[in-house]
């Protein structure tokens, strides 16, 4: 599943300039859904800070298409390598779902070397706002 999430990245990468301003896809990511649905995004760098990482652009089409949660996220660098989503992402990812800390993540395709996604965000501070909470509110 690792490699079919990491090709699909790597089908829509394609680094490119957009405008004087705005660089797109040198980072392009996958997520594979609890429904198992692959969405995929690309990384948008603009001169006024204002872009998205890829993982965020992934994940705002998974919403988008109706989902919120995710199982695996592959985040593919500009030389091929897989690399582990930024803190903004990581921030996201955990208010998705009360289950989203169990979400895998890529850092080696080689080796299929992962982590979970609570591993990255230890002690994480919205834990309790999901306590007692049925998902569906």
């Amino acid at each position: 599943m690792w490699k079919e999430l990491y090709n699909a990245a790597r089908k829509v990468q394609n680094g490119r300039t957009i405008s004087p301003f705005i660089e797109a896809g040198g980072v392009a990511a996958a997520v594979l859904t609890k429904a198992g649905n692959v969405y995929t995004g690309v990384c948008i760098d603009t001169a006024c800070s204002l872009g998205m990482c890829a993982e965020r652009n992934a994940i705002t089409n998974m919403i988008t298409n109706g989902e919120s949660q995710i199982e695996k996220v592959v985040a593919v660098m500009p030389d091929g390598q897989v690399g582990s989503p930024c803190g903004a992402c990581r921030e996201l990812m955990m208010q998705l779902d009360s289950d989203s800390g169990e979400i895998e993540i890529l850092l080696d395709l080689e080796t299929e070397k992962t982590v979970k996604l609570k591993e990255l965000v230890p002690d994480w501070w919205g834990t309790e706002r999901f306590a007692g909470r049925n998902q569906d509110d």
